[in-house]
């Protein structure tokens, strides 16, 4: 249960984080989603699909992961890593999620979008 809890919490952060820039990038009707290696947008998409696609991700990855740890037997000697794991995937998206925002500012600070 606490595996759910752990996914749960990391859904409501990103959510969370997600509705919090939604009301940043108010004035935006699209937000890049993907940019060249020299920085220019390749593809963008509406603002609210742009801030959701995260969150949507994550809590699908991570109810996947906590069903699975809470389903499957870890490998003899890999018991105690389950839930480091767990948590350490929600960090990753944490970041992932801090990281598309700051490019998203960055980008609209410039002019491009």
């Amino acid at each position: 249960m606490a595996m759910f809890g752990i996914a749960l919490f990391f859904g409501l952060l990103l959510c969370g984080l997600a509705i919090r820039a939604n009301s940043r990038f108010r004035r935006e009707d699209r937000l890049p989603m993907q940019w060249w290696l020299t920085g220019d947008v390749t593809w963008s998409v509406p603002r609210v699909l742009a801030l959701a696609f995260i969150p949507a991700l994550a809590i699908g990855v991570l109810a996947i992961n906590a069903a699975l740890a809470m389903n499957l037997q870890p490998r003899p000697g890999q018991e105690g890593m389950v839930l480091p794991g767990l948590i350490g995937t929600g960090l990753l998206f944490l970041m992932v999620q801090r990281l598309h925002f700051w490019l998203i500012e960055k980008t609209l600070r410039r002019g491009d979008s």
